[in-house]
């Protein structure tokens, strides 16, 4: 069961980083909500700081993704369990759940004439987290490192 939900993962992953997160604008009539996506946060960030989007772009994306990856290869018996703890330090670097936590952090907050409105995608992003969690943490527990 775990290596199916995996697999889904591999799928709704990079749905959920093109998927709006937020509608962001200015709370006044007329004025619409710019949707916000994880995509087109880091298309802002490069344009601004090659570096730290560099950063962003490897521990919210690629990192997590690898993990997944990996987890999958275990699971269907293409990578030796030994590799687990090299799949639990790359989780551990993976920032998608702290991104996860900032992004409900704004959306509570909200901030003066700002209206920050919750998209579809945020549950999907926040579902895919929880679930590679629970993956990571099955997956250790049914393929015990040798």
């Amino acid at each position: 069961m775990t290596r199916y939900a995996n697999l889904a993962l591999l799928i709704l992953f990079p749905v959920a980083w093109f998927a709006p997160l937020l509608r962001a604008g200015i709370a006044l009539p007329l004025f619409g909500l710019s949707e916000i996506s994880i995509i087109s946060g880091l298309q802002e960030l490069w344009q601004s700081d090659v570096t730290l989007a560099l950063l962003v772009t490897f521990f919210a994306l690629f990192a997590p993704y690898l993990k997944t990856i990996g987890l999958a290869l275990v699971q269907f018996d293409l990578l030796a369990p030994r590799a687990l703890p090299a799949l639990h330090l790359m989780g551990k670097l993976a920032m998608a759940d702290i991104f996860l936590i900032a992004l409900y952090i704004i959306v509570v907050k909200g901030v003066g004439l700002a209206r920050v409105e919750v998209a579809w995608g945020l549950y999907l992003f926040s579902a895919c987290v929880l679930a590679s969690i629970a993956i990571g943490h099955l997956t250790n527990k049914a393929h015990p490192p040798r």
